[in-house]
């Protein structure tokens, strides 16, 4: 693999090292929690490109208190995780506290981050996800009962802007946090309502760094490359940055990531042999992942197909192949039918990735933008939301 030159240098000292809580990072990096990608197999995948801390998908506290199959092993690291860290969601102050308090007594995580970003509609119609913090005393509770129930393990905040333009929660959600006892809060500037379109607002980065002054604030949104993420921390003045769809398909993206913070010029610029060996590579840790049942294990990397051989030569019909994987002989024999000499296609295979989409209304409980304040009804209408194990 090749390097290039970027166009910007790292921060210098402090800015190039995180702490989260009483957890240092080398480099100030966080996987963003993505339901069906960052499973172990995933983060042990980015681990060893890179550096920085590599959260679980999101785990409803309700399947977690009742133990469900599918969130326990959510939850499960592999031994070379370290430090540990699962993000959880939850719309109840009791449930949240019975969950992190299971984590704690049961020596499950290092760190416990709380999802209050989801702008999907099956999440976010019962009032979860985004739509939480605009009931403000109501994030304070679940925030503060977290924060009180792990005790010594530092619990982290990931949140969007709001609603929409008109509903801004983010500044007043970010200082309730902090005055809880987070170890530091995330925000995707995007409100709900743009979901992953457009464009996100570094600027208001910037705005909750300079209202939250006593943790890390750290960035997310339109990190594709190294350079986005050194232009977001020197545009925002954040403590560092969390990636999300920028590392579908390119986990290589976390090796640029430390030697852009470190201030090395060097850029993975793989060819297709690298390419593929990374894909097979996570196929391998998806089959461990579920327990040997390699059946199980192809039929998730397929979604990983489009990301991985983003911008190379591959053929459509070779590509819809890949995607109907069922077996690992069958993966190499189809990927023995490439040129892994094929070189790295520059622009091609760089940029957005994973899905976009348009703006669009986001799903809330009737009448739920009226006041910040619960009604009996909005109440019965929460209890709902934690029925999935993971919200997306």
């Amino acid at each position: 693999m090749s390097a290039v030159t970027p166009t910007l240098e790292a921060p210098q000292s402090e800015a190039s090292t995180l702490s989260i809580g009483d957890i240092p990072l080398s480099v100030p990096v966080v996987l963003a929690p993505m339901a069906g990608i960052t499973n172990t197999a995933f983060r042990r995948l980015c681990r060893e490109y890179g550096a920085g801390l590599y959260v679980s998908e999101m785990i409803t506290s309700r399947a977690l208190v009742e133990r469900t199959e599918a969130s326990m092993r959510l939850i499960t690291h592999h031994p070379s995780e370290q430090p540990r860290s699962i993000q959880l969601y939850g719309v109840d102050p009791h449930t949240i506290g019975e969950a992190v308090t299971m984590l704690v007594a049961e020596d499950r995580a290092d760190h416990i981050d709380l999802n209050f970003g989801c702008p999907v509609p099956k999440v976010t119609k019962k009032g979860g996800g985004a739509a939480l913090p605009w009931k403000l005393e109501l994030f304070r509770a679940i925030v503060e009962r977290a924060v009180k129930s792990a005790g010594d393990i530092p619990v982290t905040v990931k949140m969007r802007k709001g609603i929409d333009s008109d509903h801004l929660t983010y500044l007043e959600a970010g200082k309730a946090a902090e005055g809880a006892g987070v170890s530091a809060v995330a925000l995707h500037a995007r409100t709900a309502d743009q979901f992953y379109s457009g464009h996100a607002d570094w600027d208001a980065i910037g705005q909750l760094k300079q209202t939250v002054s006593s943790i890390p604030v750290l960035g997310n949104g339109d990190i594709w490359s190294a350079e986005d993420a050194l232009e977001m921390v020197s545009q925002s003045d954040c403590d560092g940055v969390v990636v999300g769809r920028g590392c579908l398909g390119k986990p290589w993206l976390f090796g640029d990531l430390a030697a852009g913070f470190r201030g090395e010029h060097s850029r993975h610029q793989p060819n297709l042999g690298a390419v593929m060996a990374a894909f097979r590579r996570h196929a391998e840790l998806l089959v461990e992942f579920f327990g040997g049942d390699e059946l199980r294990a192809c039929r998730d990397i397929r979604k990983h197909v489009a990301w991985y051989f983003k911008g190379y030569a591959v053929g459509g019909d070779l590509r819809a192949s890949l995607a109907m994987v069922e077996s690992l002989q069958q993966l190499d024999d189809l990927l023995g039918t490439l040129d892994r000499d094929q070189p790295y296609p520059g622009e091609a295979a760089e940029g957005p990735r994973g899905r976009a989409g348009s703006p669009k209304r986001t799903s809330l409980p009737d009448r739920w933008l009226d006041s910040m304040e619960l009604s009996a009804t909005q109440r019965t209408t929460l209890l709902e939301a934690e029925l999935d194990t993971s919200g997306g």
